[in-house]
């Protein structure tokens, strides 16, 4: 197998030293499992990836596509005796169109690079995972990814127009369109969008752009509980008003921040909560008084209004470095159910109650405006009793998110750590259609096998 492939690709592209194979062997998820690939290939091209794909379906071999690992479903994890077809490498901005506000982009573009470039233009890319320093935007569109102004502005899948991929047959082709309408057969692209590498390999982006981001204002308040909180949240969302941002952040997560980063954040208050308007002049000003008035009504102890940008952007670099920032205090299982915005309030209590059930310490963090909730589960590195207890703790999130009408994941995907959820969530005929959608693109069962639907195995 991999004499072939070093004859098909430049042999520099063909990796198997073991400490290589280790560092691409999972993502961010490290409680989800993993084993050792084959081999990692570095593609250059979307011609290296269709040799790849080509001699993998010769052989019968698996392929895990991977981005830049910074997933946290373990979608990216390696399979045995496969190989990890890494895009890390194509990183070009093939294109930016100010007529017609589109980007084309190589898989390997990490987010903020492009939106960066995009800016340089006017123009303005908004998905922005909390992950956009170091995420690429093929990973994205693997996982559909959200982020913090989609409240407002939508996730991945509103803004890409088309997609080059290489199929399951081995195909090199096109899907979608560079037009601003179209409605041409069935929308593949859109079905591509949030598959996780199980029906193909995205080799090349179009995405749509906006008009360049608009200053904002920001509304700080701080709260004396998660009850509170959820409930300016609920407020906020039966006002009318559609903040830019709406982020929650409890007091677990900000001096995990804080001792990381001494960033002088407030000791004062149990969760803080972050709002933004991007609307112009005195719209700006009544959605930021709406805001700030949700909070005091639902209990805020302090409230806070500011358009200064410095200052604004040191709090929401805060909830940006939540993650590392809690990673450094033991194993952590990160959540991103997803509920109706009327019922956060609930949802918040349901998981204080889970975590103090289960004895286990639960940081929370949101996209609190749409109801995307990130529970992170952080246990002690030497305690496996703690650790057993978290896993039960995580799936009765995920039991009680689909109770209030919500999902299992708004936007990390299913990857290996929420298939049990996600056979919870859809019935079994709409998870028969998931397999067949499979079946008919993946005829080989070569392309992520085992990831989302545990069913859809690989086939010989």
């Amino acid at each position: 197998m991999l004499k072939e492939l070093r004859r098909a690709l430049p042999a520099e592209r063909v990796l198997t030293d073991p400490d290589v194979l280790a560092a691409y062997a999972h993502d961010e998820a490290t409680w989800a499992p993993h084993e050792m690939p084959l081999a990692v290939v570095r593609a250059h091209t979307a011609e290296e990836i269709q040799q790849t794909v080509r001699e993998c379906l010769r052989q019968g071999i698996p392929i895990v596509p991977r981005g830049a690992g910074t997933g946290l479903s373990g979608g990216a994890n390696a399979v045995a005796g496969g190989i990890i077809l890494s895009t890390e490498r194509m990183t070009a901005i093939r294109e930016i169109n100010t007529a017609e506000r589109l980007a084309v982009v190589e898989p390997g573009v990490v987010n903020e690079t492009l939106r960066t470039a995009c800016a340089e233009h006017g123009l303005w890319y908004p998905p922005d995972p909390a992950s956009a320093p170091w995420s690429t935007i093929g990973g994205n569109v693997a996982t559909n990814a959200g982020g913090l102004c989609c409240v407002k502005y939508g996730v991945t899948r509103d803004y890409v127009l088309a997609l080059e991929v290489v199929t399951g047959t081995g195909e090199l082709v096109r899907l979608g369109r560079r037009t601003a309408k179209g409605v041409a057969g069935y929308d593949l692209t859109g079905l591509m969008v949030g598959s996780e590498g199980t029906l193909g390999v995205v080799t090349e982006i179009t995405v749509r752009l906006r008009g360049a981001q608009a200053s904002e204002r920001t509304v700080a308040g701080y709260f004396p509980g998660l009850s509170e909180a959820g409930d300016a949240i609920a407020a906020i969302g039966a006002s009318g008003v559609v903040p830019s941002a709406l982020e929650l952040i409890d007091r677990h997560t900000l001096a995990a921040v804080d001792a990381w980063k001494n960033m002088g954040l407030s000791s004062e208050a149990e969760v803080v909560l972050l709002g933004r308007t991007d609307a112009p002049g005195e719209a700006g000003e009544y959605e930021a008084e709406i805001m700030a008035d949700c909070f005091s009504l639902a209990g805020a102890t302090w409230v806070a209004a500011s358009s200064d940008a410095v200052e604004s952007e040191a709090l929401f670099a805060a909830r940006r470095l939540a993650y590392p920032a809690l990673e450094r205090l033991g194993p952590v299982l990160t959540e991103d159910v997803c509920v109706p915005i009327s019922a956060v309030p609930e949802m918040l209590r349901r998981i204080e109650g889970i975590g103090a059930r289960h004895e286990v310490r639960i940081a929370n963090v949101a996209h609190a405006g749409d109801g995307n909730l990130h529970p992170v589960l952080v246990v002690p590195a030497d305690d496996p009793a703690a650790r057993v207890r978290a896993q039960a703790a995580f799936e009765e999130i995920l039991t009680e998110a689909i109770a209030l009408g919500g999902t299992v994941t708004g936007e990390h995907g299913v990857g290996l750590l929420k298939r049990g959820g996600l056979s919870r969530e859809l019935s079994a005929p709409v998870l028969a259609m998931h397999a067949a959608v499979k079946q008919a693109l993946d005829p080989r069962g070569i392309f992520n096998p085992g990831k989302v639907i545990a069913s859809c195995a690989r086939r010989s």
